[in-house]
């Protein structure tokens, strides 16, 4: 996919797995209803249904849109290992889940707003 678009934020989140700082994004706080889509190809990858406020700074999910749209894999960037999430469709970097989430999943999903667009229903 073509990043050309991006902002220097979302290009070093979603191409070169950075993480924007904590608490940056507006999508942090947004309470609007609508889709989280992968800023990069447009994928829909997380819902406002399924949004929560974690209080880290970053947008908080218990689960993804569709999970055919989510890749994951381990990465040891800080070294020990998390699970890195990612676009499926095109491998952009999201951020990472973890195993402290609400129910019904125990997930959470911790997402640099700079990777996602939003749009609103």
């Amino acid at each position: 996919m073509n990043a050309n678009h991006l902002s220097a934020m979302s290009r070093h989140v979603t191409q070169n797995h950075g993480t924007e700082p904590a608490f940056s994004s507006p999508l942090n706080s947004n309470k609007k209803t609508g889709s989280y889509n992968c800023i990069v190809c447009n994928t829909p990858v997380f819902s406002s249904e399924h949004k929560f406020d974690s209080g880290t700074g970053w947008p908080s999910f218990y689960r993804p849109a569709k999970t055919e749209n989510i890749a994951s894999k381990t990465d040891y960037e800080i070294g020990y290992p998390r699970t890195e999430v990612h676009c499926a469709k095109c491998q952009a970097h999201f951020g990472h889940v973890f195993n402290d989430g609400p129910q019904p999943t125990g997930l959470r999903y911790c997402i640099n707003g700079a990777a996602l667009n939003f749009v609103a229903k």
